[in-house]
């Protein structure tokens, strides 16, 4: 979408994960239809044929547009143009604009002399403006609201017409420019993107192979118990169960909603964070469901700084279209079926890393009420020397009778006959903000205080249906994975002692656990740290990095992760979020085997073999609810072997990762690896 409009494609670069780039290589002139058409209904059908579907039903107003656009790609540029179509060279000439920032009078002026130089018959647009059309008619239109810059107000409906925000007062323009016709024009101190939602998805249904893909979770699933695809879920099923007028369709949409922050410049050093929102329709089957040409960009909120918990003000206009999906829904035409119908659609649920969690939520995920899931009745303790925040307290997700809970030597010296806390629900969390009423802006410092670590009624609950989703936030499992990753490799290579010092030592004895480790204090008055079993003297630390050194990997499996290891001094660096997903589950029980004690490495390498089997493609619930009991286990075998600075909110976490599984299956549908990348 960005690459055919100059607008946007000439204020954003976007960097990848994997490198950065500004060049798109340029399109072949024979292929650049078809990967248009491609990008644009997904999976092109490639004999569409307007005669043929009018046999049962003529296609809506919106369907006939795009066939006849699809007619116009066929007609040659002139008359006996071997090369290009109109639409393929009108294509072209947009991607050129595109990658040389080619400003609007300059594009008007090479029409005209496209025009004088081309034969007779010629089909080009005068102008830009007519360019844009053009593209429009393939769903590749946006709106532009105005926005205040301090994440105040959206001028968008009620507001459309207002001067200034109502909360700090600030102007909604900055000044004035002269646009390329010489007028005076309003620029206004923010501008948010939205590309409407409702005619992409429409797209979906006018080719006839992505249409009847779009009922494959109906008539082409494989039903055994096991879950593969989200319809698989009790998520999916006790929506169908609540909502049975929405479920009688196949054809009716099911929606997840991923947003993060990037830099859209080459270089990486500017502060600046824009958001895209991006929405994945999940009715299509395994191998469509999360690819790239489907994934479609509904928000694009401006930096350069994080909306932040002001998110919600960016979000209005398409919780607004999703509402009308759900209440009225949008006629479309069904190519597969050849018929008119009336399409709805839902959200599931959303997707982000954790703190991206907070600004959808609206629950904070800092300070001692960290975790979502257990809510307000996390247990969280504060290490004064450490200067960190510790979760703990897993032995109350035990079974009743487990040995641990009577175990007070190993643990914190108490007993524990807690319970694990109960999933939040809609309704819950209603009653808790009900008589809360919050304003969005930077500039605003009245905001009553929240129970617990709440910040906001999320917009979420505008949509009627939300309350009563099983899940409706998504833990992402790239990101703790990645952070468990970090945490276990720098507590047992103790990079830059920071994971084994004096601090840590002197918490342990503060808490009164663990009396071998205590700090001891000679005749000089100079500290002395005991050592620990997980703790690798410098020959481990040297054969742990060579081991990891000498890995071979087969192409594409991973980057080469020999380059981040270093032996002097030793520590591992520059890993990304894939690789540290390949070296904690194949990779570090490699290491473990004959450098750690028996006690510090069996629950290393179950927690491996936990993640490993919570990523599979097909997930059993019988074996979630294994998972379940076995990584509680696995957590208080850890405990009592690692100090409480190593259990930061990203280990505590792990622990609800098979639950959330088992309530929303593979754990690929919901993380954020192909929205990153």
């Amino acid at each position: 979408q960005w690459l055919a409009h100059g607008e946007v494609s000439s204020n954003l670069h976007h960097t990848s994960s994997h490198g950065s780039s500004n060049e798109v290589p340029p399109l072949n002139p024979i292929d650049d239809m078809q990967g248009l058409l491609q990008d644009a209904v997904g999976v092109l059908n490639q004999n569409l044929d307007v005669g043929e579907r009018l046999e049962t039903e003529q296609p809506n107003i919106e369907a006939e547009k795009f066939y006849n656009l699809i007619n116009d790609s066929k007609q040659p540029l002139y008359p006996d143009c071997p090369q290009f179509s109109k639409l393929s060279f009108l294509v072209r000439l947009l991607h050129i604009k595109c990658l040389s920032k080619m400003p609007d009078s300059v594009f008007n002026t090479l029409l005209d002399l496209l025009r004088q130089a081309l034969p007779e018959g010629v089909n080009l647009p005068n102008s830009y403006y007519e360019a844009k059309k053009t593209m429009k008619e393939l769903g590749l239109g946006y709106e532009k609201y105005d926005a205040c810059p301090n994440d105040c107000t959206l001028y968008w409906g009620k507001d459309e017409s207002k001067i200034k925000c109502d909360t700090c007062k600030h102007l909604r323009w900055e000044g004035t420019k002269d646009d390329p016709t010489g007028e005076k024009r309003k620029v206004p101190h923010k501008v948010l993107w939205h590309f409407p939602l409702k005619p992409r998805l429409q797209r979906l249904f006018m080719s006839s192979k992505t249409a009847s893909f779009m009922k494959w979770h109906v008539e082409g699933r494989t039903k055994d118990g096991r879950m593969r695809h989200p319809a698989d879920t009790p998520v999916w099923q006790s929506f169908d169960y609540q909502n049975p007028e929405f479920a009688k369709d196949p054809r009716n949409v099911r929606l997840g909603l991923a947003s993060d922050g990037f830099n859209p410049f080459k270089n990486m050093n500017v502060n600046h964070s824009t958001w895209p929102v991006v929405l994945m329709p999940y009715n299509l089957p395994p191998w469509m469901c999360m690819k790239q040409p489907y994934f479609m960009l509904s928000l694009l909120i401006p930096g350069p700084y994080a909306p932040g918990n002001n998110i919600d003000v960016y979000l209005q206009p398409l919780i607004a279209e999703l509402k009308e999906l759900w209440d009225i829904g949008v006629t479309t035409y069904d190519a597969s079926s050849k018929e008119n119908f009336q399409m709805h659609a839902a959200l599931l649920w959303t997707i982000s890393d954790f703190p991206g969690y907070a600004n959808l939520s609206g629950w904070s995920t800092k300070g001692y009420l960290a975790c979502p899931v257990c809510h307000k009745h996390t247990v969280s303790h504060h290490l004064r020397h450490g200067s960190k925040q510790c979760y703990m307290g897993h032995r109350r997700f035990l079974e009743k009778e487990h040995p641990y809970r009577k175990d007070k030597r190993h643990f914190d010296g108490k007993e524990e006959h807690g319970v694990a806390p109960p999933r939040l629900t809609g309704d819950m969390i209603l009653e808790e903000l009900r008589s809360y009423k919050i304003k969005f802006g930077k500039a605003v410092n009245d905001n009553p205080e929240l129970p617990f670590n709440w910040k906001k009624q999320s917009i979420f609950f505008d949509l009627p249906y939300w309350k009563n989703n099983l899940l409706r936030h998504c833990l992402d499992v790239m990101h703790i994975e990645k952070n468990v990753c970090e945490t276990i490799v720098r507590t047992l290579l103790n990079v830059d002692g920071k994971y084994d010092n004096l601090g840590v030592r002197r918490d342990l004895e503060e808490m009164g656990i663990r009396a071998g480790l205590h700090p001891i204090t000679d005749e000089f008055g100079r500290a002395y740290l005991p050592p620990t079993c997980f703790y690798l003297d410098k020959k481990e630390k040297e054969l742990f990095c060579k081991i990891l050194k000498k890995v071979k990997v087969p192409d594409g499996y991973s980057a080469t992760i020999s380059k981040s290891v270093h032996l002097k001094p030793f520590k591992l660096t520059g890993l990304k979020s894939h690789d540290n997903h390949i070296l904690l589950q194949q990779l570090l029980p490699l290491c473990y085997r004959k450098l750690l004690p028996k006690s510090v490495r069996s629950p290393l390498i179950k927690l491996s073999k936990y993640f490993r089997d919570l990523c599979c493609k097909a997930l059993c619930p019988w074996e979630l609810l294994r998972m379940e009991k076995e990584i509680a286990v696995v957590l208080c075998q850890l405990e009592r072997v690692f100090p409480p600075s190593f259990f930061v909110i990203m280990v505590h976490l792990t622990t609800h990762l098979a639950t959330e599984a088992r309530i929303a299956g593979p754990v690929h549908y919901r993380w954020m690896y192909p929205i990153e990348r």
